[in-house]
């Protein structure tokens, strides 16, 4: 089998055509998403943190 330069860039152009790209409104409300996800994700995680550490310390009776 051979290769096909030009044949592959044929196809490569002709699939490109098929894709349906967002749009720039799409593209900005799906990023502030993964944003305010992410600083959700991450304020749970501290508090989990926080929580956890304070039972550790009560556990063991050790302070700040």
């Amino acid at each position: 089998m051979a290769f096909e330069p030009a044949k592959f860039a044929r196809e490569v152009r002709t699939e490109v055509t098929k894709v349906t790209w967002p749009s720039r409104k799409e593209t900005l409300v799906t990023t502030g998403l993964v944003f305010a996800m992410a600083a959700v994700t991450a304020i749970f995680f501290f508090v989990v943190d926080q929580v956890i550490g304070l039972g550790v310390r009560a556990l063991f009776g050790m302070s700040i």
